[in-house]
Formats: C-alpha cells, structure tokens, sequence
C-alpha cells in the first residue's frame, strides 16, 4: 500500500511557478519605456538642475554723510518706488541752504547798484557831450566876435596915425579886440574841459558795465550753490530706487552714516528670471527663443513656462575671483559651464511675484 502511494506521488507532474517570469517581463517592459522615452526626450530636450531664481538688486547707500534721525522700513519690508526709507539730521543742510539764499539776495542788491551807476554815469555822459555841443557854438560865435574884433581895430589903427580918432577911442577897440580873444580862449578851454569829462564819463560807464556783467555772473553763481544746497537737502531723505522688498535693514538711529555705504537692498519682485548653468556639450542646438519648462522647487507643482533670452559671453570659470590658468601646471580637462538666461513669459502669474532670487530650480529647454 506505501509502494503504491509513493509511485503516484512521484509520477504526478510538478507546478511550475510564472511569477517570476511575469515579474521579469514587466520589468523589461517598463525599463524599456522608460529608457526610450527618456532617449527620445534627450533628443529634443535639453535639461539642468543647476540653475537658480535671479532678480535686479539695487542697493541703498547714502549720498551724503550724516546722522540717521527716523528709520521708516523694517526688514523684508514692501516698499514702492519714492518710497522714504531712512531719514538723516538736515540742520546742516537747511544753514548752507540759507547762506547760499542770503548771498544770492547780496548779488541781487549789487546788480541793482551796478545798474543805477550805469544809468548815472550814462546820463553824465549825455550830458558832458552836450555841453561839449554848447560851447562848439559859443566858440564859433567867439571867432565871429574876434574877426570882427581885428577888423575894428585893424581900421581904428589907422585912424589913430591921422588923428582921425582920439587915444581913447583906439584904446577902447584894442580892448574890445582883446577882450574877444580871451573869451575865445576861455570857451576853448571849456571844450576841451567838456570833452574830457564826456570820455570820463564814457570810461565810468563802461566801467560799470563791466561791474553789471560781474553782478549777473555772481547771480548766476548764488544760483547754482542754491541748487545745490537744495539737492544736498533732498538727499537726507533716502528713498526706494525702485520697486520690491527690503532686506536685512543694517542701520540704526543716531547711527552716523558715511556717504557711499551700502545699508541694504531693495530686491526688485516685479519681473525676476533664471540664470541655468548648462555644459557647454548642451548647447550645441540651444538657440534664442527656444521655449523653456520651469520648476520651482518651492511650488513643485506649479509649471512655469519661460524663453531662452540670452547666453552669456564667457563661462562661469572666467568671472571668478581667480579664474583657472590652464597653461600653468598639469593639465586636467573639465567640461565648463556657460550661464544661460531664461524669462517668464508669464507676466502676471500668482507665483511669479513669489519667486525669490537664489531659488532652486529645473530648468528644461525644448530644442527645434
């Protein structure tokens, strides 16, 4: 009977197991895909993870140096662009901006002096020329009087030889004779007097005229030093450059700040972009215009969508502090990396405003 049950055991046919066989095949089949799919997108895509959010950074510096009175902004702070960020001590400003008003109203006061001389002295000159004009005529009418006077007394000369006139009559036309001669040698000398006060006159107004052109010189001079007080006062108060968010704010109050040191920045929200670093064996069929995918790793399920904008003019390796010398040493071949730009083409994406710059992010270029 054991016999028996032993020979059937035996001689029934084993179950094979296809698990494993399934298993495998599914395998091959999903790994096949896979691989595939990723050879096929390789050839039209080109990808990189090293690739980072980028925005404008403007940073605050004072122009002035001063002492900081009211600090407006707290870190991380919006602002807009005007907006008042830091306000410095203006005592000095205002004082300067005074003297320079004082000064000005002084130049003023000067140019109207300057100008009234001008105007006397011009009138003396008018009036030495016509005086001049006066005594021409008197002398002209002295010379008439002095050749009538010769001729009297040329005619009572001889008469006197005949006695045809007393002593007393000659002696009267002699001095009417000499008398003419006098006055036209006074009013000869008065016109040489008047025309040397006429040029007088003529050299004092230019001389005044030239110390007008300095007047409106000076003027133009106070003008400027009020510009410039009036900008030097505008410059205690520091305002945004430009749209974003405040960073750390490195400023106190009382804090004395020297002009051209950098405070803080204001990191602009409005249109960031991606700088991605690809090997420069990708970028073999990357043109400009190429449409882009972006992640964020911030908003992994958020599909941003942007442009190749621009590549850069030199690899990474040359903008550093000390870019390598390859003719120096031994020689080890590394494949660079070139910085691409890429913008958004979404202009007013909810998560665009959100993005900061030195975010991560996966970056993957359609090729044509």
């Amino acid at each position: 009977m054991e016999t028996t049950q032993n020979i059937t055991t035996e001689e029934m046919p084993k179950k094979k197991n296809y698990t494993f066989v399934i298993i495998l095949a599914l395998l091959v089949i999903v790994g096949g895909t896979w691989g595939y799919n990723k050879y096929n997108h390789g050839q039209h895509h080109e990808e990189t993870d090293d690739a980072q959010i980028d925005s404008d950074i403007s940073p605050v510096i004072p122009r002035i140096s001063g002492y900081v009175t009211e600090i407006r902004v707290k870190d991380n702070q919006s602002v807009k662009k005007g907006d008042t960020l830091i306000v410095l001590d203006n005592r000095d400003q205002i004082i300067k901006l005074e003297q320079a008003r004082a000064g000005l109203a002084g130049s003023e006061g000067n140019l109207t002096a300057a100008n009234a001389t001008t105007s006397a002295s011009a009138a003396s000159g008018i009036t030495y020329q016509a005086n001049v004009s006066v005594v021409a005529a008197q002398i002209e009418e002295a010379k008439v009087n002095v050749w009538r006077a010769n001729q009297d007394f040329a005619r009572y000369e001889n008469l006197i030889k005949d006695h045809s006139i007393t002593q007393q009559e000659f002696e009267q036309a002699q001095a009417t004779k000499q008398k003419a001669e006098r006055q036209l040698a006074v009013l000869e000398a008065q016109k040489n007097a008047a025309q040397r006060q006429a040029k007088a006159a003529s050299s004092q107004t230019q001389a005044t005229s030239r110390q007008t052109n300095i007047a409106n010189a000076n003027i133009k001079v106070r003008q400027a030093e009020i510009a410039n007080a009036e900008l030097t006062l505008s410059y205690t108060v520091i305002t945004a450059p430009t749209d974003g968010r405040v960073s750390k704010v490195n400023a106190q109050v009382g804090q004395y700040l020297q002009a051209g040191q950098s405070l803080f920045s204001i990191i602009s929200t409005h249109k960031p972009w991606v700088v991605a670093n690809f090997k420069e064996t990708q970028l073999t069929r990357m043109k400009l215009g190429q449409r882009v995918i972006v992640h964020v790793d911030a908003y992994p399920e958020h599909e941003f969508v942007g442009k190749v904008a621009s590549f850069s003019p030199a690899t990474g390796a040359r903008f550093a502090l000390l870019p390598p010398d390859n003719a120096s040493g031994n020689f080890v071949k590394v494949v660079q990396r070139l910085p691409v730009r890429i913008e958004f083409e979404e202009s007013k994406g909810e998560f665009i405003s959100e993005l900061r710059p030195g975010m991560n992010v996966f970056v993957d270029v359609e090729l044509d």
